[in-house]
């Protein structure tokens, strides 16, 4: 499930990004509004995906309710999700060694 919510982060991050610099300028500068429609709809799954990991990981890996909370409001600045990813790379890879 580690894996699952790590890559979920990361492409929640990505979509962020694509939404921000890709969809947003060619709805406003090339008058191409479904490129927001698309990207915000595919971020917004992404999203939810994320918060319902997120819970699931609280529940299965007993997380403090701290962590979870930096999670979510870590997510909610964009681009920070990268973070995250990193976050549970580092903790996959203990998980591997250890």
């Amino acid at each position: 499930m580690l894996r699952i919510f790590q890559q979920v982060a990361l492409w929640e991050a990505i979509s962020t990004i694509l939404l921000f610099c890709v969809a947003m300028p060619l709805k406003y500068f090339a008058g191409i509004p479904e490129a927001v429609r698309v990207a915000g709809s595919i971020h917004g799954f992404l999203v939810v995906i994320f918060v319902v990991l997120l819970v699931a990981c609280w529940q299965t890996y007993n997380w403090s309710f701290g962590r979870v909370v930096k999670y979510f409001f870590l997510s909610l600045i964009p681009v920070v999700s990268f973070w995250v990813e990193k976050d549970l790379k580092r903790e996959i890879q203990a998980q591997k060694a250890g």
